[in-house]
């Protein structure tokens, strides 16, 4: 028996205040976040005046941090666990956000760039194995859900607020906004980070031995799967979200950019109203059905953007194809949210637990730092039509990687019923989830 009578109530409760903690701490830092990230680019850019290529290299490094940071995160939360790693994190981060807040030339905006994402990106995974040791596996997808909820009304929120504070013709309105990132990067570390997480639970015998770090991610099929399935998801929307779709609809659709606000909340609005709904749904169902759908989903998606570009002479009709596009894609992402961090926290072994958790998260900022070069550059080149086509073949492959994935998770992984499927279940599954 390892861990106290208190700590394993917690465990087969979803350890309630713990999990809360982690919970508002999450909502926080999106909270913060959401007063910076729309307007990065802008701030070096036009407020500092360094121009375009500057506000790119500032974009880079900060996704990029993370290949430096998470390798050793992933470590550090297995040997430490995962309190330590997230206050460290989130001093980083906030000092990096302070600083960035301040700098004015190049080469301080690309070092507190740096530091600003390598504490965050360090934040993330610590803070998904918070999640699973203060979860349950029956309560495990509910949680990953709502954090999902609280991260996009967080961050709603504050670029909400956010806006009403921005004035390009006054650098220390952005100065402010980097100053309140900070304030809730260290909000979100005193909050998650005072929590007190349930011990791991305790390894089989033939956990104790047997490959470690990356190596033993490298060498779980399954995973590796899971990280490719995932990466091309990340690539496919989230890598798209704010920079080839945003570049498809202001530039090639021409609508304005309050349009693009629109669509953006409504994307959030369709997350927060259907997640907890998505959630009891997915509950019953394989969670790589869920998966497919989400891409099913997303060529819907896909679809309307053909429809926009079709008929962007027409005012109304292009707005609404472009809001139906971010509606449709916070569907799927609603669909995901209760799935791929389960998955992950069911692959990994308790012993390496931070490392699959860091892994993941490096896989996912690298499709969404490379997602955007790519459909900024067909969507700016003037190809669009090759642009949607190349963006709907990715929904498709997700569809077909998530149903082939299925064969190399166990029932439980996959949150199946049985471990045989009914004959037409795939495509029964598939249309009630979608």
């Amino acid at each position: 028996m390892t861990g106290t009578v208190k700590q394993q109530g917690q465990r087969r409760h979803g350890a309630g205040g713990p999990l809360r903690r982690v919970q508002i701490g999450n909502a926080l830092s999106a909270f913060g976040s959401g007063f910076t990230m729309p307007y990065m680019f802008v701030y070096v850019d036009q407020v500092r005046g360094l121009g375009p290529l500057a506000a790119g290299t500032v974009f880079t490094v900060f996704a990029l941090a993370a290949l430096a940071v998470l390798p050793l995160t992933g470590r550090g939360i297995d040997r430490y666990g995962p309190r330590p790693v997230l206050l460290a994190g989130a001093a980083v981060a906030a000092t990096g956000a302070f600083a960035f807040g301040h700098a004015t030339g190049t080469a301080g905006l690309i070092l507190f760039s740096f530091l600003f994402g390598a504490g965050f990106t360090t934040c993330q995974p610590a803070l998904a194995t918070m999640i699973v040791r203060s979860s349950t596996r029956a309560t495990r997808s509910h949680a990953f859900a709502l954090q999902f909820t609280l991260v996009n009304l967080g961050m709603g929120i504050g670029a909400l607020i956010g806006g009403q504070i921005v004035d390009v013709a006054d650098p220390g309105s952005l100065t402010t906004l980097f100053t309140i990132e900070a304030a809730a990067l260290l909000a979100m570390g005193l909050v998650a980070g005072s929590a007190r997480i349930p011990a791991a639970e305790p390894m089989p015998a033939g956990e104790r031995s047997g490959p470690s770090g990356l190596r033993a991610l490298v060498a779980d099929k399954a995973m590796l799967r899971l990280c490719v399935l995932a990466a091309l998801i990340f690539f496919t929307c989230y890598g798209q979200f704010e920079s080839g779709v945003a570049a498809f609809a202001t530039d090639t659709v021409g609508v304005a950019p309050s349009t693009l606000g629109l669509a953006i909340g409504a994307n959030a609005l369709t997350i927060v109203v259907l997640q907890m709904f998505v959630v009891r749904i997915t509950a019953r169902r394989r969670r790589t059905t869920a998966m497919a759908a989400a891409g099913l989903v997303w060529l819907g998606a896909w679809t309307m953007a053909l429809v926009a570009g079709l008929v962007r002479a027409e005012a109304l009709a292009a707005t609404v194809s472009i809001v139906s596009i971010y509606a449709l894609f916070g569907v799927g992402e609603s669909l995901l949210a209760p799935t791929l961090g389960p998955i992950v926290a069911d692959l990994a072994p308790a012993r390496l637990l931070g490392t699959y958790n860091a892994g993941y998260a490096l896989v996912k900022q690298i499709a969404v730092a490379v997602g955007p070069a790519v459909g900024v550059l067909l969507v700016g080149s003037g190809t669009w039509p090759l642009y949607l086509a190349a963006m709907a073949l990715c929904t498709l492959l997700i569809v077909v990687m998530a149903l082939r994935l299925r064969g190399h998770l166990t029932p439980v992984q996959d949150n199946a019923r049985q471990a045989a499927a009914p004959q037409f279940a795939d495509v029964r599954e598939l249309r009630t989830a979608a």
